[in-house]
């Protein structure tokens, strides 16, 4: 599965504006609104949800990276964002670390299947500090879509 198929390239941000765990879910899913690729009327309703599981445990998974996800009933596919801070967002990241790379999953609730591949996808991209690096250092929504089209090809190839 690769990361592109469910990506949303218009709503991908490499400088975020917001100082706290809320602020970067409302900053994003603001993005995919812009996008296109969530309604209005469903913000807050899928704002509320990433909010609920973020009760359960952080999805801050450490070395300056968090995932957080939900299913919704407003889509009826993956919908992904990639977004960065340039200062770092407190997430109650496993290492107390802050977090400056976000990827934001949103799935139906009819199919866990590639809602758990596509969030055991992000992870394993995501545990590759060089890509992370990259990514922090990406000045522009095209520099993060040809860092994730290259670790696409590299752990899709022959699949």
């Amino acid at each position: 599965m690769k990361l592109l198929e469910f990506l949303v390239p218009q709503a991908i941000t490499v400088d975020l504006q917001a100082t706290d765990k809320e602020g970067v879910i409302r900053e994003i899913v603001g993005r995919l609104r812009q996008a296109g690729a969530l309604a209005a009327s469903d913000c807050e309703s899928v704002i509320k949800a990433i909010l609920s599981r973020e009760e359960l445990g952080s999805t801050g998974i450490g070395r300056g990276v968090a995932v957080p996800h939900t299913r919704h009933p407003s889509v009826d596919k993956l919908v992904a964002c990639i977004a960065t801070s340039q200062k770092g967002v407190d997430f109650a990241s496993l290492d107390d670390h802050p977090a400056y790379v976000f990827f934001l999953l949103i799935s139906p609730p009819n199919q866990p299947g590639p809602h758990l591949r596509a969030l055991d996808n992000a992870a394993r991209y995501m545990r590759d500090d060089q890509f992370v690096d990259s990514l922090r250092a990406a000045e522009s929504p095209e520099a993060v879509i040809s860092l994730i089209r290259d670790m696409d090809t590299q752990h899709n190839s022959g699949s």
